[in-house]
């Protein structure tokens, strides 16, 4: 039997050994490797064709380079020489060269020189080219992962409500790049992220902008949907005519896709929030900007990101301590504002931390 009963209205949420302790969080950090997670968008192109991407060897305990010729690649970022990082920054050329012993590789993997090689046996072969890995792109987002399912199932939901939008054509803006490191175990932040009941508690001004009543929360195999409406006269979309939500004021639309990633978009264009676990008590968080319409910047729903974020930093970090407490064990959820919650804490439950009940 599952430790999360499928009836919200019966289920006890996890218990807390899932934020607590370290083996549960080893088991629970292992499956990370087999999902999706976000690499780049398109337009980090536009300046460089080698980009590397150190946020995915939290993930994935891969450290993987994208590069682009013809084509684009997920490459190991590894030396096949003595093991060095090859790509330590963004940048721009025609070939990749290890900053060691001067290994150097095509933007294809395949080696192309290795100095003071002379005389060796066997080489090169096969083995001295960087593996390649797994690779996808929609709509100008690129992702990768280890062993991940069908891409295309999994996004499905999304691209059925707003795959309108011309997100390839978003723009990269660095200055939205944030990088935290926050006291908390990782699936706490994700239990925040996943509903709107603390809104009127946390946020004071996001309350003011979104209309706390109409705000929804739907569910879809490996994610969860919350959509934001707006309150009278804050931005929102322009939906289309053919628009699921055509003649809605919407003022968000906050996707989490198994396990810790969100995609958060603005009528100004798209936030990414990538949790990537550290220790049982330790997440970094990153986020990415990706700009659509500059004129809508700081407005609405989207409008103080910064914010937001610190007050939710503030109450994770507290409530990790909170679960910390022998006095605590485990809770039960709101039927009508904790079912993303729930669906989480399931999928959560059918992992192999779980072997009890």
């Amino acid at each position: 039997m599952s430790i999360i009963n499928p009836d919200i209205s019966k289920a006890e949420t996890l218990p807390s050994r899932f934020y607590t302790d370290s083996e549960t969080f080893e088991h629970l950090r292992d499956c990370f490797a087999s999902h999706w997670h976000f690499a780049a968008h398109i337009s980090e192109f536009e300046d460089n064709n080698v980009i590397p991407l150190p946020h995915l060897e939290g993930l994935m305990k891969e450290p993987l380079v994208l590069t682009k010729d013809d084509e684009i690649r997920c490459l190991s970022n590894v030396c096949t020489h003595r093991g060095m990082l090859i790509a330590n920054e963004k940048c721009t050329g025609s070939t990749l060269r290890c900053t060691y012993h001067g290994r150097t590789f095509g933007l294809d993997g395949c080696m192309k020189n290795m100095p003071e090689f002379e005389g060796v046996e066997n080489f090169p072969s096969a083995n001295d080219n960087l593996p390649e890995f797994s690779f996808a792109e929609w709509n100008g987002l690129l992702f990768s992962t280890l062993e991940g399912a069908n891409l295309e199932k999994l996004l499905e939901p999304i691209v059925e409500r707003i795959g309108w939008m011309p997100i390839s054509d978003f723009k990269h803006d660095s200055s939205r790049h944030r990088d935290w490191e926050i006291e908390a175990n990782w699936a706490l932040y994700v239990d925040n992220y996943l509903e709107g009941f603390h809104i009127p508690y946390v946020h004071e001004d996001l309350h003011g902008v979104l209309d706390y009543d109409d705000y929804r929360t739907e569910l879809f195999e490996g994610g969860v949907l919350q959509v934001g409406i707006a309150r009278a006269g804050e931005p929102c979309f322009d939906l289309p005519d053919f628009s699921p939500d055509y003649g809605q004021e919407i003022a968000a639309y906050y996707y989490w896709i198994f396990p810790g990633l969100m995609l958060n978009f603005y009528p100004w264009g798209l936030s990414v929030n990538i949790v990537s676990p550290i220790s049982v008590n330790k997440t970094r968080v990153i986020y990415h900007g990706y700009v659509w319409d500059e004129e809508k910047l700081g407005k609405g729903a989207g409008g103080d990101l910064d914010k937001v974020e610190m007050e939710d930093q503030f109450v994770v970090e507290a409530t990790q301590r909170g679960v910390s407490s022998s006095a605590y064990e485990r809770g039960r959820y709101s039927p009508s504002r904790e079912a993303g919650v729930h669906h989480f804490h399931r999928i959560l439950a059918k992992s192999p931390a779980n072997s009890e009940d």
